[in-house]
Order: C-alpha cells, then structure tokens, then sequence
C-alpha cells in the first residue's frame, strides 16, 4: 500500500501539561520582570560614578528598566493570548 508524500514528513506533537506550561510561563515572566529593571540600576550606579552625577543616572535607568519590564511582560500576555 503506497504512502502519501505528506505521511513521511509529519511529526507527532506530544501535548504539554498544564503544570509544565505554566511554570514555564512563570520563569519566562520573572526574567522579564527582573533582569532589565535589575541591569538598569547597576547601569545607572555605573554611570553615575564615570560621570559624577548620582544619583541622575540610577534614576533614570531605574525607570528605562522599569518600562523595558513592563513593555516585555506585555508583549508576553499577547503572544499567550494568541495561542
């Protein structure tokens, strides 16, 4: 009995548990939520000391780190919500 050309190439999708999914949700958000707001404030600190302006820099690149979360986190929910 002859194959379809389609039938050689198709691969089986193992479900995800809804435990797995949502944990792995998790850790994606917390990376999001903490790694730029994080790195913006030891960049600031960084800049103040090169050019003697603290505490302007940490300021500033607190809350660039704070909106990078917030824009990266959002991007998230609607790439979960298209799924």
């Amino acid at each position: 009995m002859p194959k379809s050309p389609n039938a050689r190439h198709k691969t089986i999708i193992q479900p995800r548990s809804a435990a797995i999914l949502l944990m792995v949700t998790i850790l994606d958000t917390t990376w999001r939520a903490f790694v730029p707001t994080v790195g913006g404030t030891f960049l600031g600190v960084g800049l103040d000391k090169l050019f003697g302006v603290a505490p302007l820099m940490t300021i500033i690149m607190i809350i660039v780190g704070f909106a990078t979360s917030a824009l990266l986190i959002m991007l998230q929910i609607k790439a979960v919500r298209r799924v």
